[in-house]
């Protein structure tokens, strides 16, 4: 428990892309309050803190000895992510980092080390998992309205991020790719929808070692591909349930989104676990026309946006309450996700040692909009 008063002060180290996001939600909390935005690239930083009415910009360093902040927001790429986060935890600083925590399940598993013997807590993305549309499906799995839960497929298919990212490099890097890009939207949902992972097999490939730009300034521009590109994975989960899950940046078709968890009393659609709301739908069969008759689920929670994780994280420092979305659950999903690559490499089942503890339901009435602090 924090004896601060008032809003938790919030510093971002990363004026990238994301950073969009999570300022003009930031803007929305009264309970979370952006005192600096930091980058390597400083006029990177003060153009994101004045779009966004932020007092103070500089460097990663800036922000690690801003006295006012308590949260460091790490939106660095995924390499940088253990080192970042590593740095704010010396620094004396609670951290949520962007997905993955790392890039590697040893570094992730050092820095909560770290943290927990500071005292200071470890939250990550991704946050969706605390939006109407997972909480609504969470608690239509607890009720039993599907019966009991037996699998899960899921689907994210699309051409890649080089056709509309300007700087897409990082997305195919060591630590991205779709499977560690994309792949911690529906492994996080699926962990908190039917449980911790014990065992995974995958195949991939690498569908273009060379890929070009195709949007902004750099277009034309060619760079080497480190990944693969696309993944077929199943998992089997402790509660016996197993999944399929299809993560590519190889398909011409677009097919993302999808994820369904069917039980022995019917099927669930749950909406793309990359936004935070959506129908949740149940269907038990087939009309007189060979259609699917589909029920819709009364919804649960407010919606809102990237960063509703740090504002859950900011509560819970202030009440001493945990958080939802811990370094436990995202060490886990690291877990999945490198034992997936293992596998893809291995050709051979790969067994999960961590898990992912108790995930806490978001509270129905609880208001992201509200002062509570």
């Amino acid at each position: 428990m924090s004896s601060r008063p008032g809003p938790v002060g919030v510093g971002i180290i990363g004026a990238g892309n994301i950073s969009e996001q999570y300022l003009s939600t930031f803007g929305r909390f009264p309970d979370t309050d952006v005192r600096i935005v930091g980058d390597v690239a400083v006029d990177r930083a003060e153009t994101q803190a004045r779009r966004h009415g932020v007092g103070e910009w500089g460097s990663a360093a800036d922000v690690l000895a801003h006295d006012g902040v308590e949260i460091v927001v790490n939106l660095t790429v995924p390499a940088a992510h253990a080192d970042v986060s590593t740095a704010a935890v010396a620094a004396g600083k609670h951290v949520w980092s962007e997905k993955p925590l790392a890039v590697h399940p040893l570094e992730a598993r050092t820095l909560l080390d770290r943290a927990a013997a500071a005292g200071l807590r470890v939250g990550v993305a991704p946050d969706t998992v605390l939006g109407p549309g997972v909480q609504t499906a969470r608690r239509a799995i607890a009720r039993g309205d599907i019966g009991t839960v037996l699998s899960a497929q899921t689907f994210m298919q699309t051409p890649g991020p080089d056709a509309w990212h300007p700087d897409p490099e990082f997305l195919f890097a060591e630590g991205a790719g779709p499977l560690f890009d994309m792949g911690p939207y529906y492994l996080t949902m699926l962990v908190s929808l039917l449980g911790s992972v014990t065992r995974v097999s995958a195949v991939g490939s690498t569908g273009r070692k060379i890929r070009t730009i195709r949007a902004g300034d750099r277009a034309g521009t060619e760079f080497a591909v480190a990944v693969p590109t696309h993944v077929s994975a199943l998992a089997t989960f402790e509660s016996g349930a197993s999944s399929q899950s299809v993560y590519s940046f190889d398909s011409h078709l677009v097919r993302s989104g999808v994820v369904e968890i069917t039980g022995t009393e019917g099927t669930l659609a749950v909406p793309d676990p990359n936004t935070f709301a959506g129908d949740v739908r149940i269907t038990r069969g087939l009309s007189a026309d060979g259609e699917a008759r589909w029920e819709p689920v009364e919804p649960v929670g407010i919606e809102a946006g990237r960063g509703l994780g740090v504002l859950d994280m900011a509560r819970a420092i202030r009440t001493g309450e945990p958080h939802i979305a811990t370094g436990d659950l995202g060490h886990h999903v690291l877990d999945v996700l490198t034992a997936i690559d293992r596998s893809i490499v291995s050709g051979e089942t790969e067994h999960i040692d961590s898990r992912a503890g108790t995930i806490p339901l978001v509270p129905p009435d609880r208001d992201p909009y509200a002062a509570t602090l």
